[in-house]
């Protein structure tokens, strides 16, 4: 080793750029995948990938994960026309890696991307219409209810028990 060796090593180190330290539990970035635009240009809505994990984001705050977006992108598409329905005006537009994602699901299911999405969006359609129709109905339904378990408690004490 020569004299200089040192000296010329720490002269290569000051040369080279700074490197950022990895942390260990640094969060991967969140690539949005679909979003859902108001006529003001805000992201009402949004669905990303952080690593392996969907997120679902509503309103700036995430709501959940899965490893399935396709459920959460009907989700999306029902609030969209529920927003349109009150006469805002919105806009979902997602990737092309979602829509790859839609179409190997529906061709699994034996059906077309479009019909396979619009029937997940006409589940949402249906709770929320059965929710709706609790609440029309009142007190009436809970009340047939009990008296259909008071029914079926009657019947089970004249049974005999194992």
């Amino acid at each position: 080793m020569s004299k200089q060796s040192k000296a010329k090593r720490d002269q290569r180190k000051k040369q080279q750029p700074r490197r950022p330290f990895l942390r260990l539990d640094a969060q991967q970035q969140v690539q949005n995948h679909a979003v859902l635009v108001n006529e003001e240009g805000q992201v009402v809505a949004a669905i990303g990938l952080q690593g392996r994990q969907w997120l679902l984001s509503i309103g700036g705050q995430t709501m959940g994960n899965a490893d399935n977006p396709v459920p959460m992108l009907a989700m999306l598409k029902h609030l969209a026309n529920v927003q349109e329905k009150e006469g805002r005006k919105v806009a979902l537009e997602y990737s092309e890696q979602l829509q790859q994602l839609i179409d190997a699901t529906a061709a699994a299911e034996g059906k077309s991307a479009d019909d396979y999405l619009a029937s997940l969006v006409a589940e949402f359609e249906g709770v929320e219409g059965e929710e709706a129709a609790a609440v029309a109905d009142g007190g009436d339904a809970a009340d047939e209810t009990g008296d259909t378990e008071a029914a079926a408690d009657a019947d089970a004490g004249d049974k005999p028990q194992a």
